[in-house]
């Protein structure tokens, strides 16, 4: 994520200040990817801390506007936890919008959000599955709270989960729908990650019953369910690594292998780029072990993953703003 600076001050800020220190209001404006001082206000500014400027002659931001069910904001800590997760579905979109997904200059749908929490005023919910169908996303906003995650992600027996993480594999999935309407991308996508085609269902109860390992054609133990799965894992993490390189540059830091003025969501070879994105997360991940925490990126890149992020790359920054 590129830094910011207050108009007013030209002081630095953060992708979810609502002020500047100097005390200049702040409104993230996801067209322009800047800050500005003056603008209309989302309506949720108040209640969850959004920061984006209001869609004209809208009361809601473009981000707000996605989410079509809300948890109870006066139950639990359901207010706080969807500041959380609305937070997290902001950065992602911003990200998306370097690749032009969702901005003024696509055609195409926008997926719809429903963000659910197991706090519901009695006694908690059953754990809500998060998924995708039909251009309709679950998010599950308990998840925001961090204890609860990380003991899912022990239980899960997973390496890595984020609120980011969650809507970054959701929207790779609406994403997918989009991309079929693009001539050839079904027929390149089954020879790379199999036939999508497959029955989801039966993939599911299989990998639940008999899960595999990873091994060297797939980024995560849960990308060996199905392709679909396949291609929502490959999708974060290319996320992941673009984001956290770009995250990396424009915080002025630099490596002798980075090219002067390394612009990662501009680099059209995904190969150099994720050459890049490895060395960074090597860098950062000696930083972290000095500092005895975990890897931030704990995951290997064999050539058959780099082929899928690659292919998922090519696809996802070259056909944005295609099928409407």
């Amino acid at each position: 994520m590129q830094s910011f600076t207050c108009p007013a001050c030209h002081a630095r800020v953060y992708f979810d200040n609502l002020f500047c220190a100097c005390g200049a209001l702040l409104y993230y404006e996801p067209e322009a990817q800047a800050m500005w001082n003056q603008a209309a206000p989302c309506s949720n500014r108040d209640s969850i801390q959004c920061n984006w400027a209001a869609v004209p002659d809208a009361a809601l931001c473009r981000s707000c506007r996605m989410s079509d069910m809300l948890p109870a904001l006066n139950v639990g800590d359901n207010q706080r936890l969807l500041a959380r997760a609305e937070r997290a579905k902001r950065w992602v979109l911003a990200n998306l919008a370097n690749w032009q997904w969702f901005t003024d200059a696509d055609p195409g749908a926008r997926p719809r959000f429903l963000m659910l929490s197991e706090h519901t005023g009695g006694q908690r919910a059953a754990q809500i599955v998060m998924g995708h169908a039909g251009g309709q996303i679950t998010i599950n906003v308990t998840e925001a709270d961090q204890l609860i995650r990380l003991q899912r992600q022990h239980q899960l027996g997973e390496q890595y989960r984020s609120m980011v993480g969650h809507f970054r594999h959701e929207l790779a999935h609406f994403l997918f729908d989009r991309l079929t309407l693009a001539d050839g991308f079904s027929d390149a996508f089954r020879a790379l990650f199999g036939d999508e085609r497959a029955d989801y269902a039966a993939a599911l109860q299989s990998h639940y019953e008999n899960p595999a390992a990873p091994g060297e054609d797939h980024i995560t133990a849960y990308a060996t369910a199905h392709p679909h799965e396949d291609w929502a894992e490959t999708v974060a993490h290319l996320l992941h690594m673009v984001d956290f390189t770009d995250s990396f540059v424009s915080a002025g830091l630099d490596m002798k292998t980075l090219p002067a003025d390394y612009a990662p969501y501009a680099d059209d070879d995904a190969d150099h780029l994720l050459s890049i994105a490895a060395e960074v997360a090597i860098a950062i991940n000696d930083i972290n072990r000095a500092l005895d925490n975990t890897d931030l990126y704990p995951f290997v890149l064999t050539p058959a993953i780099r082929e899928k992020m690659c292919f998922a790359h090519g696809w996802l920054k070259r056909h944005a703003a295609r099928g409407a």
